[in-house]
């Protein structure tokens, strides 16, 4: 490893064990400021951290390696992510932040369920949060898979190496700062994203010399590159349904706890516009230059007539032969960013639902906060090295293990947040029926043996929409088949209402 790389790895390093350790002076004395930060993320912060979180290692290394393989086919899935995390700012983030509030201070998005409810059997709580556990150790495995292929392709490290040490360094600032040391690292790991998302493709556009040049070998390769309607990596073109599918990965922005938490830890309601604006410029900013990186990246390769053995890694390619070590180490640093901000949230969402909803709601209800905390720190370390024991399979596509996460979590968790904040009618029973059936359906649609015209269900169409479609009717069906909601939830409703005129 160059020196110039080592140093600016070093620093970054640094800085995010500093930023750990002032968060564990700062705010770890209870479980709502341990997993909450204690609702005080400014707007810049909360847009930042929300980003950040949800654009893990898939960006720099996923949404890359699809450009360089399918073409701008591949957009549509950029396209759908954009028009779905505005929708969630606009519907989902205001509410849940008053609802959260109002509903018992509800600090994790199982309780909330349970307080919206009123369920006393508990069983909302349960299953929200197997279902958190069972998803988040296969999402947070894949930010581990990203991590071990960086460190291997770029530090002549093993991959096993890479997968302890990405581990190893989230672990240490997530596990003592808590809410607020993830938070504050999304923030910095933000805006090193955004920068080298902006570099990079200028670079490789300068030194290709131009647009003209950059498209005319990109069209060497092949023609339908740069078509809309055509996977160039099968030649073949996309079907309604194809395209559809690929947009419906915006569902899945409703139902992902990591990024919804923000909205519900933001110090005011009213704060929630600027982060909208903040949040949605950072994110439009970023995937162009994601999209970019990867066809610009190919356009490189051709020129230069090098080669890649893995696509994902296009991005730590381009950093490593068009910079100086010091800029190289700092672009290194950007998918280092990407991959951690993304890590963390989801250890610490994990770690939430094992503390709070399963060890202080079943099996130490007189748990002091103190022990609570201790728990939580335990449940990081304990989530973060099971996903390193899934993240052994070095064979793994960072973007299919992502792919299947966000559609278990869309499908589970999307109809039944947005119904609930909207919908005064709906019942404990169209909740649990809801949540049940969506992550069933999107687990029938990858796992099982069913096809349809010799393909495999997920290849037909993406599983968030059937799990979407599903859950949303069951919700709907059972809460008019059962009967009203207790007058308590009826007046809660009413209550958070008031505030959305």
């Amino acid at each position: 490893m160059e020196l110039g790389t080592l140093v600016s790895l070093t620093v970054y390093f640094i800085v995010m064990m500093g930023i750990g350790v002032y968060a564990y002076k700062k705010s770890t004395s209870d479980m709502s400021e341990y997993m909450l930060g204690g609702r005080n993320l400014s707007p810049k912060v909360t847009a930042l951290s929300a980003g950040a979180s949800d654009m893990s290692g898939w960006m720099l290394m996923g949404v890359p390696g699809a450009m360089y393989v399918s073409g701008l086919s591949s957009i549509w899935i950029a396209v759908g992510l954009t028009i779905g995390a505005y929708l969630n700012y606009i519907f989902v983030a205001p509410r849940l932040r008053v609802y959260t509030e109002v509903a018992n201070d509800s600090i994790t998005l199982p309780d909330y369920f349970e307080n919206r409810f009123a369920d006393n059997s508990r069983l909302l709580r349960i299953i929200s949060s197997l279902v958190i556990i069972v998803f988040f150790t296969l999402y947070t495995s894949s930010g581990v898979v990203a991590g071990g292929k960086l460190f291997e392709s770029s530090f002549g490290l093993t991959y096993e190496a890479g997968l302890y040490i990405t581990a190893g360094v989230v672990v240490a600032y997530t596990l003592f700062g808590g809410f607020l040391a993830v938070s504050m690292t999304d923030f910095v790991q933000g805006c090193i994203m955004f920068v080298s998302l902006v570099l990079v493709p200028v670079v490789v556009l300068f030194e290709l010399g131009g647009i003209d040049e950059a498209t005319a070998q990109i069209a060497s390769v092949s023609e339908n590159m740069t078509s809309l309607w055509i996977d160039a990596s099968t030649g073949q073109a996309l079907s309604a349904l194809g395209i559809i599918s690929l947009l419906s990965w915006g569902f899945g922005y409703f139902g992902q706890p990591h990024i919804i938490v923000r909205f519900m830890a933001i110090r005011h309601v009213s704060d929630m516009k600027v982060a909208r604006r903040i949040g949605m410029s950072w994110m439009i900013v970023a995937l162009a230059g994601a999209v970019a990186t990867g066809l610009l990246g190919l356009a490189y390769i051709t020129k230069t007539k090098h080669s890649i053995d893995d696509p994902e890694t296009i991005f730590i390619y381009l950093s490593q032969v068009l910079f100086n070590p010091y800029v190289g180490g700092f672009l290194l640093a950007a998918i280092l960013a990407a991959i951690m901000s993304t890590i963390s949230s989801q250890l610490l969402v994990t770690s939430s639902s094992l503390t709070g909803d399963f060890y202080g709601a079943f099996l130490r209800r007189s748990a002091s906060q103190k022990e609570l905390v201790l728990v939580g720190r335990i449940s990081v370390a304990l989530v973060a090295f099971v996903a390193v024991m899934l993240a052994y399979d070095r064979d793994s596509s960072v973007l299919t293990l992502v792919s299947n996460a966000w559609a278990g979590f869309g499908a589970a968790f999307g109809p039944l947040v947005l119904i609930s904040l909207f919908w005064k009618r709906m019942t404990f029973a169209g909740a649990l029926a809801g949540m049940v059936s969506g992550a069933v359906t999107v687990l029938i649609w990858v796992f099982s043996d069913f096809t349809i015209g010799g393909e495999a269900l997920s290849s037909v169409m993406y599983e968030i929409i059937p799990g979407f479609i599903v859950s949303t009717l069951a919700i709907i069906g059972v809460s008019l088949a059962t009967g009203q909601p207790s007058q308590s939830v009826m007046d809660t409703f009413d209550e958070v209402d008031k505030s959305f005129p």
